[in-house]
């Protein structure tokens, strides 16, 4: 295995290039532009699988849940986001394993994963990209640089990934994926069924003794009501605050600000919203809704119940505070659940993981999505590979990140080494190997030790890949609970700018959303008074040009959205 570690690079100076056919295919098939010719959303997400002609002679083998291999070794270059908890080794098992069943291995570009989005700027944008770009969450910035491959160009050769898009029904997902030129520059993650996300991970022992039975609560409960719940636990603790939060308040801003109507934190985005009956976007953190939202967080930390140190304090101190019994409230997913409860430093504790309260915008699910982050292709694969190689390598990306099989290589390693299948098919990781919390007194960790179960490659997949990372009863409660007591929330389409269109948004958008967060925080802290200072907050986000703003969305909007089914 090849690596290479980006250890420093200027990131001044990268001049952006700009080509006509940006990441455009070799072949007259790849050429044509989707968004001149397609009528709706189904024409430009075709889900048809290409075959090989009858005299082809490939020197590997692939097709839907059939192993790719390649005849010859083979190396592809490939960024690498390194975790700080489960740091690179060049001897994992993972890259054994995965170059025993393929013949393939990798050149890396190894990158501390706190600089990751940073150096994978300064790679694409001056032309030096590996071939396969991983961890991708944004790819928009990049669609104009001429440096990536638009991938839908090209997906009719992994039949895998077509599989899955067409058995899951993955089109109104995708749509929100498609730019200006009616094409997509990312193979997301793609589940099968949405998941639950992020929630309130609670000490339910505490809320019990407070009087508060959360598991009748949660089931109608408003933010209102999670706060009256929050109140009752101070008053029979006595602690300081009763919620100190980790990720600098972006999780608890994202998921208390989605029923209200309001955009914040992980989910800000360009803080536009969508209007289903009128069929356009809006700002949505100067409505009235918003407002009611940082009337009730600033409550929250008037009241001595939410920490402020949470929009400011690192992660270990967040969770120094939980484990200790400090605190009784941390914002996590179903996947910390299990973690928190082993690292727990108080006796009888029991930890439980609520759905999320409901707002003015009604019970709504929070992740309305079935994507995650993705891979983006690099345009020097194409060049360099020529159209056949490129073809060969994409068809084993399509093993690797989308076939049962990959997936389950990724994220459980290898059969019989890190883990067998009982007679129903579960799996049950091998008791020396611990993770998410199985087996927590085993000396080796299936991430750190082997390198299988971690964020490049184990993302996306069916749902008992989902189900069996899910380790407690307790984890699998709280999906359940999720699509029983909430409600799907419709997804906002996207608006397809194209370049010319994008440079002017961003150019209000940047300094629009600097602002805006900015006074989030305030209003929430007390540093500005959300009763007297409102309609200076609303003032200044107009001079920055948000009617403007919203006014040129639309416009966009009206122009592509037949082709969206609107």
């Amino acid at each position: 295995m090849k690596a290479k570690k980006i250890l420093a690079m200027a990131l001044a100076g990268i001049m952006m290039f700009s080509v006509g056919a940006c990441g455009g295919s070799t072949s007259e098939e790849a050429a044509a532009n989707p968004a001149e010719t397609a009528t709706d959303v189904a024409d430009m997400l075709n889900t048809e699988v290409a075959t090989d002609a009858e005299d082809a002679q490939l020197d590997y083998t692939y097709g839907e849940d059939v192993t790719f291999h390649s005849d010859e070794p083979v190396t592809y270059s490939m960024m690498y986001s390194d975790h700080e908890n489960y740091p690179y080794q060049e001897n994992w098992r993972l890259w054994s394993a995965i170059q025993e069943k393929t013949n393939v291995t990798f050149d890396l570009t190894i990158i501390a994963r706190t600089d990751y989005e940073d150096k994978k700027s300064v790679l694409i944008n001056s032309g030096d990209s590996p071939y396969i770009i991983p961890k991708t969450y944004e790819e928009g910035k990049y669609v104009n640089s001429g440096q990536i491959v638009a991938i839908s160009d090209w997906v009719k050769y992994m039949p895998n990934y077509q599989k899955c898009v067409k058995e899951w029904d993955m089109a109104g997902d995708l749509k929100s994926k498609l730019q200006a030129d009616g094409k997509y520059y990312v193979l997301p993650g793609i589940w099968e069924n949405g998941g639950g996300g992020y929630s309130f991970i609670m000490r339910k022992d505490i809320f019990d003794a407070a009087g508060v039975d959360v598991t009748e609560l949660e089931k109608t409960w408003t933010y209102d009501d999670f706060y009256e719940a929050c109140k009752k636990v101070k008053e029979y603790t006595g602690c300081e605050y009763v919620i100190s939060d980790m990720s600098k308040g972006d999780c608890l801003l994202n998921i208390s600000s989605i029923p209200y109507g309001a955009k914040a934190g992980w989910g800000i985005s360009n803080a536009l919203a969508f209007d289903q009956e009128k069929e356009e976007f809006y700002f949505a953190d100067t409505t009235d809704g918003a407002k009611e939202w940082l009337t009730w967080l600033n409550k929250m930390v008037k009241d001595g119940i939410l920490d402020p140190e949470s929009f400011s304090q690192e992660d270990d101190a967040a969770k120094a505070k939980f484990f200790t019994g400090e605190t009784y409230v941390m914002t996590g997913n179903y996947q910390n659940l299990n973690d928190y409860t082993t690292q727990l430093q108080v006796e009888g504790a029991e930890l439980y993981m609520a759905t999320t309260p409901g707002g003015p915008a009604g019970m709504v699910q929070i992740e309305n999505s079935r994507l995650e982050n993705g891979v983006m292709i690099s345009q020097n694969a194409l060049d360099e590979l020529g159209e056949e190689g490129f073809i060969k390598m994409l068809r084993f990306v399509d093993w690797l990140w989308y076939s049962e099989e990959g997936h389950t290589l990724s994220q459980w390693g290898v059969e019989g080494e890190t883990y067998t299948k009982d007679s129903q098919g579960n799996i049950i990781l091998n008791p020396d190997i611990t993770y998410n919390g199985v087996n927590p007194n085993a000396e080796k960790k299936l991430n750190a030790d082997y390198g299988f179960a971690g964020g490049v490659f184990a993302y996306g997949g069916p749902t008992w890949i989902r189900n069996s990372k899910m380790t407690t009863d307790g984890e699998k409660d709280f999906e359940k609970r999720i699509q029983e007591y909430r409600e799907p929330r419709p997804k906002d389409p996207p608006f397809m700018a194209n370049e010319e269109e994008s440079e002017e948004l961003t150019l209000i958008q940047t300094p629009l959303i600097d602002s805006t967060k900015t006074w989030i925080q305030k209003f929430i802290t007390g540093q500005a008074d959300i009763e007297t200072q409102w309609e200076s907050y609303v003032s200044e986000i107009k001079s920055l040009g948000v009617d403007n703003y919203v006014s040129q969305v639309n416009e966009i909007f009206e122009k592509n959205k037949t082709k969206l089914g609107y």
